[in-house]
């Protein structure tokens, strides 16, 4: 028999256990009701703040719907693994008295984005699955420092898009195909594909995305959502598998202007790990000061129509897009030309082959425990492994790359010289100059293409670029946002702003305007094709 006191000990113990147990079932009974699946980072901060919601429901929630509807029913493949330790860090956050910006939201990071814990970085690869990276990346750090839950890595093209010319967008051999959740068949668009389609399918909150050329742009508009790719050297790139640190960058990608710009907010800031970030710190600031309602008064926006034109569907869109822009008062200059657009596309090429086998073999300098120390090394496992790893499409970008020479080749410098020049100075800025304009507008892309492995994706006919609107701000290292703009036969299209580097304030202001008065947002309905039926999420 106990002592009085151990007795008394043990009840105390039960009573509180049967209270805890009480209160969490009580808050995901409050909570079970699927709006959490689209709330804001606000919305979710006033339910815990009312104790009706808390960091470990919360993130329990996101990971039974991910079993239904990534894992299973549409079965999108969105989402590559989840964090092990999700519910045992969502608890401790739980009891944490500091409240970042993120608090308790969960975020889900591109497979490109290292993270020192139990989960993998592989860039959709099987060649680094041997081990988890050794820290995480800067902008990991800067994360979890706000209070954010590390939810998941998402599928995305392996190796950010940057392997073959053939790929499909959002398919790796780690993966899988990712699924458009709007409609099924139809493609995810760009490397960032899994982040795209988790955040519009309600799998996190908010997610993270990385862009060379379109790869934040292109999947946040064929996916209904929000994309920012920042200014080259605001977000650092350090702990991220590259192809370029003269393009890459990442961003948010949520679904409305607010979201985006409370991550920005939070991501945003020099590190020592990327030199580029040097001035970051002077520049990053809290981009949630900019969600005007009023955003688009007196506001000179030019239209690129060198970018339209390539899809009815799209150009559609922007012309609404332009008479809503022009009845809350914004001053549209049309057309806008950008010089030398068309004279970037062989040049980048150029540079990002240089790029890739530089800046990879540095990066997998990082990864000790990989057996991959180089490009070439890459190359071997490919071909090694080509039943898995090539079922589709080849490898013959990385062959091109690693055919190229050290960064002093003049074929690079003059290259890399010629893209900025005329991106930058004689590209954009001539553009924003010549009419003394805020921002430059034009569709982001049409209603993506149905997916297919045999061919690769589809480029729309006409597109002048293999960017799309994406490469001008992509090459030049400038500032862009996509916010959704309309739908054509149940399919997402958006339009794209962008202009001078540090631009960004004057871009989510412009951004959050327009959605404020588009209300063009809605949920998607996982039809199995166009015009076809719903595939239910399946049974908890």
């Amino acid at each position: 028999m106990l002592p009085e006191t151990n007795v008394t000990r043990l009840q105390l113990s039960l009573s509180l256990l049967a209270s805890a147990l009480f209160t969490s079932s009580s808050l995901l009974a409050q909570s079970a009701d699927p709006s959490f699946a689209w709330s804001s980072i606000k919305d979710l901060h006033q339910r815990m703040d009312a104790g009706q919601l808390n960091s470990e429901s919360l993130a329990r929630q996101f990971l039974e719907r991910i079993q239904q509807i990534d894992q299973s029913g549409p079965a999108l493949r969105a989402v590559l693994e989840t964090n092990p330790d999700a519910l045992k860090l969502a608890t401790e956050l739980d009891h944490r008295h500091a409240h970042g910006a993120l608090h308790g939201i969960p975020v889900l990071l591109k497979d490109n984005i290292d993270t020192g814990d139990r989960m993998l970085t592989t860039a959709g690869s099987l060649a680094l699955t041997e081990a988890p990276a050794p820290r995480d990346a800067g902008l990991v750090t800067r994360l979890r420092k706000s209070g954010a839950l590390i939810l998941g890595k998402t599928n995305l093209s392996e190796w950010a898009n940057m392997r073959s010319n053939h790929a499909s967008s959002g398919w790796s051999a780690r993966g899988g195909q990712t699924r458009n959740p709007y409609v099924l068949d139809r493609n995810p668009c760009g490397s960032s594909a899994g982040s795209g389609a988790a955040v519009a399918a309600g799998l996190a909150t908010v997610a993270i995305g990385s862009e060379t050329d379109g790869s934040i742009i292109c999947p946040a508009a064929a996916n209904g959502i929000v994309g920012i790719k920042p200014t080259l050297g605001l977000v650092s790139r350090s702990g991220i598998v590259p192809i370029s640190h003269n393009q890459d960058t990442a961003g948010p990608m949520a679904r409305n202007v607010a979201d985006a710009a409370t991550v920005l907010s939070v991501i945003a800031g020099s590190d020592p790990r990327d030199p580029a970030t040097a001035e970051a710190d002077r520049h990053a600031t809290d981009y949630t000061r900019f969600l005007d309602p009023n955003g688009l008064e007196g506001k000179r926006i030019g239209v690129v129509r060198q970018l339209a034109g390539a899809e009815p569907n799209a150009d559609r869109v922007l012309e609404q897009s332009i008479a809503l822009m022009k009845a809350q008062g914004a001053i549209i200059v049309d057309p806008v030309e950008i010089p030398h657009l068309k004279e970037l596309g062989d040049a980048e090429l150029i540079v990002l082959l240089y790029d890739l086998k530089h800046d990879l073999n540095a990066y997998l300098a990082t990864r000790p425990k990989s057996k991959i120390k180089t490009l070439a090394d890459l190359i071997a496992f490919n071909q090694r492994e080509a039943e898995r790893e090539m079922p589709w499409f080849g490898q013959e970008l990385f062959e091109q790359a690693q055919a190229k020479g050290p960064l002093t080749d003049k074929a690079y410098v003059d290259a890399l010289a010629k893209t900025k020049r005329l991106s930058g100075p004689e590209g954009i800025d001539a553009a924003l100059t010549k009419d003394h304009l805020d921002a430059l507008l034009a569709p982001s892309w049409g209603p993506t293409f149905v997916t297919d492995l045999v061919l690769g994706d589809h480029v729309v006919s006409g597109d002048p670029t293999v960017g799309g609107a994406s490469q001008p701000a992509a090459v030049a290292g400038y500032p862009s946002i996509t916010v959704p703009a309309g739908f054509a036969h149940d399919l997402p299209v958006g339009i794209v702003l962008f202009g001078a580097k540090w631009s960004e304030p004057t871009l989510i202001s412009i951004a959050y305007g327009f959605e404020q008065h588009a209300h063009v947002w809605q949920p998607p309905k996982f039809l199995d094709t166009v015009g076809g039926k719903a595939v239910p999420a399946a049974s908890p």
